[in-house]
């Protein structure tokens, strides 16, 4: 998410539920203490002044160019978003195989596809 405010971007955070959004919230306010990153919720409102947006919902209150999707959270139409990062635990075989079904889906759609995994030792390294 710093890399997206960098950036001059705005993102949607798509959940999988309203009180997994407050979570992240929570995450984002505490993760870094030297750290802001100007986020909201719908507890929070003023969604179109948020330049992070978290929410279970189907939105794009904040005019967003970025979609994140975690915890399995879907998208519908990916064709509004310059980019849409989905997240997942690699650690966890069930959301592995979910995702890998949604990247099949993904992949017969023609989208343009980039798979990122996290090493040990916590870098990343881009797969094919």
């Amino acid at each position: 998410m710093e890399k997206v405010l960098i950036s001059g971007a705005k993102a949607v955070i798509r959940t999988n539920s309203g009180e997994r959004a407050e979570a992240l919230s929570n995450i984002l306010w505490t993760y870094k203490p030297d750290t802001f990153l100007p986020h909201g919720t719908a507890r929070d409102g003023n969604a179109d002044k948020q330049p992070i947006w978290i929410t279970p919902d189907e939105e794009n209150p904040n005019c967003a160019e970025i979609l994140v999707l975690t915890d399995g959270a879907l998208a519908g139409d990916l064709s509004t978003w310059q980019r849409c990062i989905e997240i997942f635990d690699g650690r966890n075989e069930s959301a592995v195989s979910e995702a890998r079904l949604r990247w099949s889906f993904y992949k017969s759609t023609r989208y343009e596809l980039t798979y990122w995994q996290q090493m040990e030792g916590g870098g990343w390294e881009k797969r094919r």
